[in-house]
Parts: structure tokens; C-alpha cells; sequence
């Protein structure tokens, strides 16, 4: 039975229990403090830094309880079709589905390249183009999380990414889920690595002899692969820091408490997980907790979910709609569920949220695997200038700048006076040094 806490905003003391109650899901930690996992994270950086693949070996040995030889580290490509080939057939169709709708959804939202803007003798474009090489990190627990693949992998390859690797802890019999397998199989993906956590991470932002360094890592992971991620972006880039998983749910009269039951208790099974209902009904908050009674009863997850509603789980017993809005954008959730009347209405008034999930039969669990967006989504309160992962996080833009002889002449005299308004004399001479020769050219023609 889950002993989850209940706010009411009419008491002094809310905002601040809320407050304590969100700041271990918060990344102050990450950012600003020194973890006790920091000394090891630099040192496993350092040491794959300077012995690339028999650091990767010996760390995982150490961490993961596998040896996994230098020359063993990639998963052949005949072992990656065998897992396909074996997977239940249901399951394919699933995963099938699952990429269908991914792949179509991040098609929709590539954009073309903006139309070149022209004056007269200047034009300017933006150029956009993919990157060359993404590692994709797997989760390590026991669970297979092969939804982890479709979501970080598949919108790069919508954005173009010829090259994506895919990196995974050697956890399930020495070996990677043949599950992932199946999913990487499915997407065409055969750069597979037995290796998790901070080496992963060193091996593929700095490179070794048997990987070759990528652009960009993306993908879940761990205090170690966060803060790995946090001590070599700049050399590479990511997709974002991640906190605990979380859901705020917005609940009115019309909710169904069965729903909001099943939804926070989605989100706590992940062990950590924080689920937190605001609502202005305040006939739905027992109605509500008895659902969460009898629902962990049937859940091989429940013992879990329970402890986590307790420890990051909360009711709070709002004034009113507007109050929840607010609440929501100062939160800025990684998943927002809005059951109420009219949720689109709300969302309106809500900026900061990584999902937006609509209405009374838009489960969050429909995100993480078959409607469509990435489940690679900013959490801890990052939703307030992060975006989640999609086929847009994959590219990368250019401008061009073409003058003419003419076109450049209009421009030069402000460029001399800028430049040497900044003491940047040859900058101001670059642009002069062109029109005095193009006169003279003219001239002697």
C-alpha cells in the first residue's frame, strides 16, 4: 500500500514541501557538486584516453563482471540477424509497429532548407546537413530496454546519420539482451559494442583503436554515464543531462481515477520514478488512492512503485486550473498528462513540458513506445529550455554568404569603420583591399 504525501496549496507550507520533496530529481547535483562517482568517472576517462580498448576491457571486467577481449567488443553481425531470426514473432510485429510510427512521425517535422534571402549584389542560405556518427547508449538494467533503441537510433537515421553505433553492457549472460539485437537487426544498425557506463561513453567521445570516435552520444544512462557525459561534452556532443523519470498529472472531475492511478504508477515502476497528481477535485484524491491500493496488489512491480510514490510521489490539492498551470510551467515535467474537460485548452497555457500527453486515453506509455515522438525527453525541470530528441537534433546548419564586386561595395565602407572601431585593422583591410583592387581593375580596363 503506497504512502504517498498530500499537498494542499492553501497551506503556507506547500511550495516548499513540493520544493524538498523534487530536489533529488533535480540535476544541482550533477552540475554543481562533485559526486562521489566523480574521481572514478575522470579516471576511467583518463585511462581510456590513453589505452583505448584494454582500458574498455579491463573496466568492464571490473564493473560488469564480463570479460570482454579487445577483439571481441564489437557483436559480430551474423549474432545480431540470429537474433532477429529468433525473436517471437508478436513481439517483431510490435517492434515493427513501433518503428513505423517513430519513423513516420520524424520524417513529418524535417523541414526543407529555408529559401536563400537575396539583395542586390548579396546572397544568403543556410545549409543543413546530418551528422556523420552517433553513439547510441543502451541501458544496462536487467530489463531489456529495446524502446531505447528505436527512440535515440531511428530519428538519426531520419536526419540522414549514415553511421550509428550502438553501445550496451554485456549484462545478460555475459552478453547483450538478443532483444537489443533484434531491434538494431530491425533498423539495419550492425555497429553493435558489448560495453556500458563511463567507458562507453570515454571510448566513443574520444575514441579507440577498434571505435572510432562520433559527433554526438546520445541515450539514457546512469550517474556515471551522466557525468562521463558531462566531463566530454565540448569534444562531443549530446543530447542532454537526465534526472529521475517523471509525470505530473493534471486531473479535473472528469478524470477516471483508475486512469490516474495506472498512470503515476507507470512512471514510479521504474524504481526510480517520481509521479505527481495535481487536481481541483478534491473528491478524486481518495478515489485516487484506492485505485493505487488495489492496482500494486496486482503489480509484479508494485513493491517498487509503492516505495517510490512514497519517496517521490505527491497529491497536491490545487485552488483551481490556473494554479495547476502554473504549477506545471514552474515544474516544466518531463511528462505531462492533462485529463480534464478541455486538456488542449490547458496545454495552451502551459510552456515548459517535455511530452504533452491530451485527454483521457493518451497513456504516457504510448510515448515511450508506438505514438511517435522520441521518449528521449529533459527531466529534473530542463523541459524549461530543452527539447526532446528528434530527427531536428541531428543536424547541423551552415550559412553561406556569396557577395558580388557590387554587392560588396555597398558593404565595405561599414565593415572598414566596425573593424577598426575594434582595433581589428587587416579585418577592415580584407573587405577595402577588394574594392580599391576591383576599382582599379575597371579603371585600367
Amino acid at each position: 500500500m503506497p504512502n504517498i504525501r498530500i499537498i494542499r496549496t492553501t497551506d503556507s507550507t506547500a511550495t516548499a514541501e513540493l520544493a524538498a520533496m523534487r530536489q533529488s530529481l533535480l540535476l544541482d547535483h550533477l552540475i554543481l557538486d562533485e559526486p562521489p562517482q566523480t574521481k572514478t568517472v575522470r579516471d576511467i576517462i583518463g585511462d581510456v584516453r590513453r589505452r583505448g580498448d584494454e582500458a574498455v576491457s579491463e573496466i568492464t571486467a571490473r564493473v560488469d563482471h564480463v570479460t570482454i577481449p579487445p577483439d571481441q567488443v564489437r557483436v559480430p553481425v551474423e549474432q545480431i540477424a540470429r537474433a532477429q531470426a529468433t525473436t517471437d514473432p508478436a513481439l517483431r510485429a510490435a517492434i515493427q509497429k513501433s518503428i513505423e510510427a517513430v519513423r513516420r512521425f520524424q520524417t513529418s517535422i524535417l523541414t526543407p532548407e529555408p529559401k536563400p534571402v537575396q539583395t542586390q549584389g548579396l546572397t544568403l542560405s543556410l545549409r543543413v546537413r546530418p551528422l556523420r556518427r552517433v553513439g547510441v547508449c543502451v541501458p544496462g538494467a536487467a530489463a531489456p530496454l529495446l524502446s531505447s533503441v528505436i527512440h535515440s537510433a531511428l530519428p538519426a537515421q531520419v536526419a540522414g546519420v549514415k553511421e550509428i553505433a550502438i553501445v550496451a553492457p554485456p549484462r545478460h549472460n555475459g552478453d547483450i539482451h538478443p532483444t537489443i539485437l533484434a531491434v538494431c537487426s530491425e533498423l539495419g544498425i550492425t555497429e553493435v559494442y558489448r560495453m556500458g557506463g563511463a567507458q562507453a561513453i570515454a571510448a566513443l567521445a574520444l575514441g579507440t583503436q577498434r571505435v572510432p570516435r562520433v559527433d554526438k552520444i546520445v541515450g539514457p544512462g546512469g550517474m556515471y554515464v551522466q557525468l562521463a557525459k558531462r566531463y566530454l561534452y565540448g569534444l562531443v556532443d549530446i543530447d542532454m543531462f537526465a534526472a529521475t523519470t517523471e509525470v505530473l498529472v493534471i486531473a479535473d472531475r472528469t478524470a477516471r481515477p483508475a486512469f490516474v492511478a495506472a498512470d503515476m504508477l507507470a512512471q514510479a515502476e521504474h524504481n526510480p520514478g517520481s509521479a505527481i497528481l495535481l487536481t481541483d477535485d478534491e473528491s478524486l484524491v481518495e478515489k485516487v488512492i484506492t485505485e493505487l491500493d488495489r492496482q500494486v496488489a496486482a503489480l509484479t512491480t508494485g513493491k517498487a512503485a509503492a516505495k517510490c510514490l512514497e519517496e517521490l510521489g505527491a497529491i497536491v490539492i490545487v485552488r483551481d486550473m490556473n494554479e495547476a498551470a502554473k504549477m506545471a510551467d514552474q515544474i516544466a515535467p518531463e511528462h505531462l498528462q492533462i485529463e480534464t474537460a478541455n486538456p488542449r485548452e490547458l496545454a495552451g497555457r502551459i510552456d515548459a513540458a517535455g511530452a504533452i500527453f491530451l485527454g483521457h486515453f493518451s497513456p504516457e506509455s504510448a510515448g515511450d513506445y508506438v505514438a511517435g515522438p522520441s521518449h528521449t525527453l529533459p527531466t529534473g525541470g530542463t523541459a524549461r529550455f530543452w527539447s526532446g530528441l528528434s530527427s531536428l537534433s541531428f543536424l547541423r546548419a551552415n550559412s553561406m554568404i556569396e557577395y558580388t564586386a557590387e554587392g560588396l561595395r555597398q558593404d565595405a565602407a561599414a565593415i572598414d569603420l566596425i573593424g577598426r572601431a575594434e582595433n581589428l585593422e587587416a579585418h577592415a583591410r580584407s573587405a577595402t583591399i577588394r574594392t580599391e583592387q576591383n576599382n582599379q581593375d575597371l579603371h585600367e580596363s
